[in-house]
């Protein structure tokens, strides 16, 4: 993009995590139902005077219940999504004026041993899935998937045969 293009947009930036744990059918992810067939990681505005980690852990806490005790931070992890859209015209039951965002979400991962989940009223439900079941429900999304698929190759790194 362009910085003159750049100027014309509204520059929001998110962070959010990508959670997981291991099972006894191997690893599932954490999904969140927004409804309308929209489905998407723990995540939210970074607030003022906040850094991106504090962000991912508060909105994860907010919008899944898992607290900072039952996330362990996967090191060396930090993914960037980067998209624009026009927003709508109705926020927070005000009318606003659309506007173009350019949004940047950064992702961390971690990984959970509570399979128990207490979502927020911004979403309509959550399931654990495996890696292929993920990349299947996201199909509309593939910013989605190109990041889950760096958190999936991060945790199962590809072995190499050279001696």
């Amino acid at each position: 993009m362009t910085q003159e293009k750049q100027k014309r947009f509204k520059r929001e930036i998110s962070a959010g995590f990508i959670v997981f744990r291991r099972t006894s059918e191997g690893i599932k992810f954490l999904v969140l139902y927004h409804g309308h067939n929209y489905w998407n990681f723990p995540k939210g505005k970074i607030e003022s005077e906040e850094r991106s980690l504090e962000a991912a852990f508060r909105e994860t806490r907010e919008e899944s219940g898992l607290g900072r005790h039952d996330l362990r931070l996967v090191s060396n992890f930090k993914v960037y999504q980067k998209f624009s859209f026009r927003s709508r015209a109705h926020r927070g039951g005000k009318a606003q004026e659309p506007q173009n965002i350019f949004k940047i979400v950064i992702f961390y991962l971690a990984e959970t041993r509570n399979s128990h989940i207490r979502i927020s009223h911004e979403h309509q439900g959550y399931a654990w899935f495996s890696f292929p079941e993920a990349m299947k429900i996201m199909n509309r999304y593939k910013g989605n998937q190109k990041i889950l698929k760096q958190a999936y190759d991060f945790i199962h790194p590809v072995r190499s045969n050279r001696p």
